[in-house]
């Protein structure tokens, strides 16, 4: 297995703060000194390099300024943070300044060609990619089913990034007949070595048999047929074991803190 400070040290330098080439239709991208910023999505995402750079009430004015942006929008945010992130305070004065954490993940990831996985599914399953409207919205029910929360706001999300850019958004379903009992997605970040694997969600009454491990190594092969080295998950408690044993490493953890107006409460 690769060292686990090689593959932390690649995650830090290629995907903290990257911007994509081509970006989707009204998705904005701002980076700022340490801080990338990105709007126009359903919630406003703040990413950092693994040093703020700043501390005491410099970080407090940081974190202000862009909780403001998007309190101004009338949006909420999300500030991703990581366990291995500078200052060691960051999450504290998050806190402070109104940002409640989600639900801590694991950052994993793997060597494309060292992976174990087969995609082996259950009889009567199958794998198709997916690009139309109609699946975006069935995906998008899949996930307000699974989650138990309103996902509507996903079909535009995944049609927009997959009309505008088709080789790096590559969208999942599987089907058991003609029902979506899980989908997922495979993104890409050309000029990295990394593609990330998102979204994967499968309904409670399928779990168990192998769906979700037989997604990953699909899209696991379609990345190294793309030429790409790594592959990287913000693994939930309930995939980081399943991962875990397919060859991936857990190189850091990675928690949320999202700040909402008060009017979205």
């Amino acid at each position: 297995m690769t060292n686990r400070d090689v593959l932390l040290a690649a995650y830090d330098a290629q995907l903290r703060c990257a911007v994509p080439g081509v970006l989707p239709a009204g998705i904005r991208y701002d980076v700022q000194g340490s801080v990338l910023r990105i709007s126009g999505r359903h919630r406003g995402f703040v990413e950092t390099t693994r040093d703020v750079g700043v501390t005491g009430a410099a970080l407090d004015a940081l974190i202000a300024e862009h909780r403001d942006f998007f309190a101004a929008r009338s949006e909420g945010v999300e500030w991703k943070t990581r366990g291995h992130d500078l200052p060691a305070d960051l999450t504290e004065r998050l806190l402070a300044a109104g940002f409640a954490p989600e639900e801590r993940e694991t950052v994993v990831v793997a060597e494309t060609g060292r992976l174990n996985a087969e995609p082996v599914l259950p009889v009567g399953v199958t794998i198709r990619q997916v690009g139309t409207r109609a699946d975006f919205e069935r995906i998008a029910a899949l996930q307000t089913e699974v989650w138990d929360e309103d996902h509507a706001w996903l079909a535009t999300e995944l049609e927009t990034s997959v009309c505008d850019t088709p080789d790096d958004v590559l969208v999942f379903v599987a089907e058991a007949g003609g029902q979506i009992v899980s989908s997922c997605r495979l993104e890409l970040t050309p000029g990295t070595d990394f593609a990330g694997l998102w979204g994967g969600s499968t309904l409670s009454e399928w779990r168990g048999r192998g769906i979700y491990r037989a997604l990953v190594a699909h899209r696991a092969r379609l990345a190294q047929d793309r030429g790409v080295r790594y592959l990287q998950v913000d693994a939930s408690a309930a995939s980081e074991p399943i991962l875990l044993r397919l060859g991936f490493q857990a190189i850091t953890t990675t928690t949320p803190y999202v700040w909402t107006p008060a009017a979205l409460n």
